[in-house]
């Protein structure tokens, strides 16, 4: 690991005001090697058991892959891949199984000791890249509205109130293979910030708020002020929340 910072790191997680929590989140540290870190989130989707067994298999996938990942010999950008596509395998066999229709969002980055970053998504669940509080790079959610707003026929901010919000255009457990964007980080440094979370996170924040919040508070503080705030915004209609946030802070700040 690079000596000009040091990591710091918290999840959280919320279920909202819905009856069941069908999201999950992971912060997994090398078991063998040192500064390798694996962030996962997964928004379950399909009936009560359904979402929640969608998200268990990507989580559970997501561990077995990274117990054998090794930092030196392995391409993360492969691994990363296979997380999403075994995981996606695993959730339509069980579904085969089971009545309702688990489906799953993945977001996930991994950090390797050298600080270079790798992450891959599928379906609405965001990683988002900060500097400070300037945004350098989020994901681009695999949904309808994002495709409106990719050809120019709605802004982002209509995006976020749009009626048809929630229709995905890929994840993992449908039927064809779900879209994967794979993202590479060359070389993280100090007052970098990482953030994956789910939808009911982000739907009520714009990008410079969330760069506000998770540059001036630590990773613990903005974890639990982005859950407060996002459950008042939610006005007691809010989805399942979850979040993770890895700051690489400058050693002695």
């Amino acid at each position: 690991m690079s000596k000009g910072y040091r990591l710091t790191a918290s999840t959280g997680i919320h279920k909202g005001d819905r009856d069941y929590q069908q999201d999950q989140v992971v912060l997994l540290s090398h078991s063998r090697v040192s500064g390798c870190l694996l962030a996962v989130l997964a928004d379950g989707m399909g009936g009560r058991s359904g979402g929640r067994k969608a998200s268990d298999q990507v989580m559970m996938t997501a561990r077995q892959l990274f117990e054998r990942y090794s930092p030196e010999t392995d391409d993360p950008a492969v691994a990363l891949m296979q997380l999403v596509q075994e995981a996606h395998m695993v959730i339509k066999l069980t579904a085969v199984s089971s009545e309702e229709e688990p489906h799953s969002t993945v977001a996930a980055f991994l950090i390797n000791p050298g600080g270079d970053c790798y992450w891959a998504h599928a379906g609405d669940s965001r990683i988002y890249h900060y500097h400070g509080n300037k945004l350098v790079k989020r994901t681009m959610d695999h949904s309808y509205v994002q495709a409106l707003v990719n050809r120019g026929e709605i802004t982002e901010e209509q995006a976020n109130v749009h009626p048809q919000s929630n229709i995905l255009m890929g994840c993992l457990g449908t039927e064809s293979d779900p879209p994967v964007d794979v993202h590479f980080i060359p070389k993280l440094r100090a007052g970098d910030i990482l953030m994956a979370c789910s939808d009911g996170v982000w739907h009520y924040f714009n990008t410079a708020e969330i760069g506000s919040i998770l540059s001036t508070l630590s990773a613990r503080e903005a974890t639990e002020f982005l859950i407060e705030k996002a459950r008042s915004r939610g006005y007691g209609g809010g989805d399942n929340l979850s979040l993770v946030v890895v700051k690489l802070e400058a050693l002695g700040s």
